[in-house]
């Protein structure tokens, strides 16, 4: 869940020309150079967080989703008495668009590990993103995602610099701007959405329908009714392009569930989701009426070149984690 870390990495992504300059002698708003920087600053600033137990610390060093995510994780572990994880990162590769002004970012893919009770867990595969909005304001993780499946080749011009992709690239099977919207309507509606004819069965889409469905089911039999809304958010939304034309879109939402009684009557106490108990406002609240449980996840999605025959998007990292929870 929170990206904080054991150890400095272990090393940099293969030297291109542009990474040893200082971001002076050419017009880029981010050099690599900035970008290493950034990202080191990050891993040691969040291991002190994690050490010490610290969410004030941890929360200023992310924003967007990462911040979303990383506050509920600290509120869980502090009223449960657990220590805060610890990661290790292997050896990051950096994609830094080649921007001219703000907002300013960039993406980390690394293998990640997670230390526990002694031990480093097997590495899983992550995408890291850094923003800042303006040159005022710190940098900060505004989302990390988990790959299921390989990163495909982004595409990079001759000095080394990812090639950006805007927002209403209309060369693309979807128009990056409603990506996240295409992947909700599938994770609400279903195999019977139209919008799963341009998007991939998986298990952020079809998976996450049909395990929602099945708490739709399993609440049904109990009386009570439940319903989810995978829903957009104001989170920075960011591409670039692959080589073969299309693009990886990287943006965050929230997955908002409801357990109620039929029209909200109040009947007997429905059990609160023990991964939100310590998100609630108050721990005398009491769900005669209803429960919350909302997530927020930050994604990564391919969205393959329109030319492609029969091509879909497809969702190929994510990380979700419980936010807030209400009952009444």
């Amino acid at each position: 869940m929170a990206a904080v870390t054991l150890l400095a990495v272990q090393g940099c992504a293969p030297a291109t020309p542009a990474d040893a300059d200082t971001g002076t002698s050419h017009p880029h708003a981010v050099s690599f150079a900035q970008a290493e920087s950034v990202y080191h600053s990050y891993l040691t600033a969040s291991d002190a967080a994690a050490v010490a137990g610290d969410a004030d610390q941890a929360l200023a060093v992310v924003g967007a989703a990462q911040w979303a995510q990383i506050k509920g994780q600290y509120t869980a572990l502090a009223s449960a008495g657990t220590p805060v994880p610890r990661y290790r990162y292997g050896t990051p590769v950096f994609y830094v668009p080649a921007l001219s002004g703000s907002p300013e970012w960039f993406v980390v893919a690394a293998p990640r590990q997670t230390l526990a009770n002694g031990r480093l867990s097997a590495p899983v595969n992550t995408l890291l993103l850094f923003t800042r909005v303006k040159t005022s304001l710190p940098w900060t993780l505004s989302g990390s995602a988990v790959l299921a499946r390989p990163l495909p080749a982004v595409a990079r011009g001759d000095d080394g610099y990812a090639v950006d992709v805007t927002t209403t690239d209309p060369t693309l099977v979807v128009r990056p701007d409603v990506v996240g919207a295409t992947q909700a309507a599938v994770v609400d509606q279903g195999p019977a959405s139209p919008a799963a004819a341009v998007t991939a069965d998986g298990p952020q889409t079809t998976g996450l329908y049909a395990a929602q469905a099945a708490q739709a089911a399993a609440a049904k039999s109990r009386g009570l009714q439940y319903s989810w809304l995978l829903q957009g958010a104001a989170f920075p939304q960011f591409e670039l392009r692959l080589v073969g034309g299309g693009a990886l879109v990287l943006y965050g939402m929230y997955l908002n569930t409801t357990t109620e009684h039929p029209n909200l009557v109040a009947g007997s106490a429905i059990p609160v989701p023990a991964a939100f108990s310590p998100l609630l406002a108050a721990p005398t609240e009491v769900g005669y009426h209803a429960v919350y449980a909302n997530w927020t996840y930050q994604f990564a999605t391919i969205d393959p070149p329109a030319s492609a025959h029969g091509a879909k998007i497809q969702v190929i990292a994510a990380q979700g984690a419980p936010s807030y929870g209400h009952a009444y």
